[in-house]
């Protein structure tokens, strides 16, 4: 099972930051089981949202290079509230080092304005046929889609981004 937690993207800085929304509904399936008498967004699911956000801004920075961007690492996650249907978890994640093989960020969701999730992350970007070379067909046939995708999330498109004009990773800072 597959869940999209990334419904809109409404800002974005290829190779410094992006600000995405998730609009939790009733209709998410997984909130019958979790907590049925008390309906709210997993915490495993707030960091899948941010993971999300983070991975669609390293794809609009390298311009799809790479087929899969995925979790390598999750640290000092913490949670702050809850998120209930008919809320918005908003979604800003920033590059702090950008490298060959890995990005590293911070992350943050916010309901309301109030803290909800935030943490560092580290995701990996490779393509299936780096290691099995057969595999090229289902790259270009996962970039195609995810490209459609993202035309769908941030209608824009890469061209009404904004760009960064200098450093394309910004300096760290606590303030996510």
């Amino acid at each position: 099972m597959h869940f999209f937690l990334v419904d809109r993207i409404l800002q974005l800085e290829p190779g410094r930051r992006i600000v995405a929304v998730k609009n939790l509904s009733l209709a998410e399936e997984y909130l019958a089981d979790h907590f049925p008498q008390f309906p709210v967004m997993p915490g495993v699911l707030m960091l899948e949202a941010m993971v999300q956000a983070g991975a669609w801004l390293v794809r609009a920075t390298e311009d799809f290079q790479h087929s899969m961007v995925v979790l390598r690492q999750a640290n000092n996650i913490k949670y702050g509230r809850f998120v209930e249907p008919g809320h918005r978890l908003q979604i800003e994640a920033e590059i702090i080092a950008h490298t060959a093989e890995e990005t590293r960020l911070k992350a943050q969701g916010t309901v309301d304005g109030e803290f909800a999730v935030g943490g560092r992350l580290v995701l990996a970007r490779y393509n299936l046929a780096d290691s099995q070379p057969h595999r090229k067909y289902a790259d270009d046939w996962i970039r195609k889609e995810l490209r459609k995708k993202f035309r769908f999330l941030y209608p824009v498109g890469l061209e009404g981004a904004v760009r960064p004009e200098v450093n394309p990773a910004p300096p760290a800072s606590d303030s996510i």
